[in-house]
This record gives C-alpha cells, structure tokens and sequence, in this order.
C-alpha cells in the first residue's frame, strides 16, 4: 500500500546513519493496523468541520470499475485483502455501524467482534469493546432469533419511524432489542439518524448501506465523508450504484481527503465541503 494523496510534505535527506525511521507514506508496503487507524482517524469533537453536526457520518462502500456496487446481490466479490483490512479498521474506529436491513438480510450481518489490535485506542477514546449496530428498518422485518440480535459484545440497536408496526416493535423489545424512534412516519428520518445516536453517546459513525440507505443519507445531506473502495473490476450487469436515492436539486460537493492504493484497488477518502 501507498499514499498518493495528500502528496508528502519533502524534506532533506538525513544522513544515512540517521535513517531509523523506516519507509513512509509513500513506499509501497502493507501498512500496520495502527498506521491505516490513524490514517482513518474520526475528526475530533472540536474540529471545526464538526461545527453544528451532532456527530460524524462515514460510509464505506466498494465499486467496480464500471460503478456496480455488488455481484449477484453481494459486496463480496468486489473486494480484496486490502480492501478487507480497511473495512475492519473503519469498524474498530466507530461507535455504531448503520446499516439497512435489506443488506443485513442479504450480506448476513453479525455482531461486531471485539479485536485486542485495538482495545487501547478504544478504551483511551472512551469506546466500548466493539461498536453497536444499528439496523434502519421501516417494518422491522427481521429474524430477531439470528446471531446478529442474540449473541452480540454490545446490544445491537433498531432505528425506525414512531408509526412502525406495533406488534414487531413488541417482537424486537421481547428479544432484547432496543428499539429507537428516528422519525415520525413509517420509516427513518435519515436526518435524525446521527442526533438520535449521540443521545446513546455513539457519536462517530459509519454507514455500509446498503446503497438505497446511503442515497437516502446524502439526498438528507446528513453524510459527511464516503471513503470509497475502486475495485479494479468490471461487474458489467445491472447491479446498482453505491447510491441509490430521492435526486438532489444541486450535487453535493465533497472534497478530496486522501488516496491510498494497494494491488490496484483505490482507496479514496471526501469530506463534505
């Protein structure tokens, strides 16, 4: 893996008696846990890019080539080792992933797993073990008996409208689901998805979809960053983009953060302007 953006800062060449510090940035090798952590460090509480937003949303999504954002209903073939390690590390660094509950149905969603690589970084930012997730879901049509709900380090959350159907609010309250309301109708407010959270302390979040759960996000202009995965793959097809959501009146401008690339897969990172 290598940086390619932002461009290293140069700087004079130190003796080569004095060169203890091992390759940087830009050398091609596998980056440590440690350094892609850093590398993907949530803005602090008092960043100012963080002004008036009651948390920070990141999502994380692959894409092929030609834009497909799955292959035969799954992420997983777009992926690489690179590409896998990066979305263990986005998970250990956030307080609860948001995700759609199509996409747990089809990706098969389990609990988060606590990782010993980062029990010090989690434990000195005042993190629990492993992050929450939370399932956005208009009916709650879930199997409340599968592992994701059951056997979970940290109590897996449900996010849904005040008008949810009663008696499967019941059926996730009975299972030991905590049940929040981020809306008044049917379904979800993606716009009060983030505040709803920071009232349970989970204040960096991130989003892997599914893609209809993200469009949403962005039309709601609640996303703040999307570090997006380029797989060096044409899917060709009619699988969906990584979005797929209400149109906007004006596109959403992001900025460039930073370019990483490892095997030919392109690890980009925008930040809302």
């Amino acid at each position: 893996m290598r940086r390619l953006f932002p461009f290293p800062t140069p700087t004079t060449p130190a003796p080569e008696a004095d060169r203890t510090a091992g390759p940087d940035a830009t050398t091609d090798r596998e980056w440590t846990l440690d350094e892609l952590a850093t590398a993907y460090a949530y803005p602090a509480a008092d960043d100012p890019v963080r002004a008036g937003r009651p948390g920070w949303l990141r999502a994380n999504m692959v894409s092929s080539l030609d834009g497909a954002a799955h292959h035969e209903g799954r992420s997983q073939p777009l992926s690489g080792d690179a590409d896998m390690r990066i979305f263990g590390v986005l998970r250990a660094l956030s307080d609860a992933v948001v995700v759609g509950a199509e996409t747990v149905r089809r990706e098969g969603y389990r609990p988060a797993r606590a990782r010993a690589a980062f029990a010090d970084r989690r434990a000195a930012a005042g993190q629990g073990p492993a992050p929450a997730i939370a399932v956005v879901t208009a009916g709650l049509e879930l199997d409340f008996a599968l592992p994701l709900f059951t056997e979970p380090l940290v109590p897996t959350l449900v996010l849904t409208g005040a008008d949810a159907p009663e008696d499967r609010v019941r059926a996730a309250r009975a299972a030991g689901v905590e049940v929040l309301f981020a809306g008044e109708g049917l379904g979800v407010d993606p716009a009060r998805v983030a505040e709803v959270l920071a009232e349970r302390g989970h204040t960096r979040l991130l989003t892997e979809g599914g893609p209809r759960l993200l469009g949403q996000f962005a039309a709601a202009g609640a996303l703040d960053e999307m570090c997006l995965s380029l797989a060096p793959v044409v899917a060709v097809g009619d699988a969906q983009r990584i979005m797929d959501g209400p149109a906007v009146a004006v596109p959403a401008r992001f900025a460039l953060a930073s370019v990483l690339e490892d095997s030919g897969f392109l690890f980009t990172r925008y930040r809302r302007f």
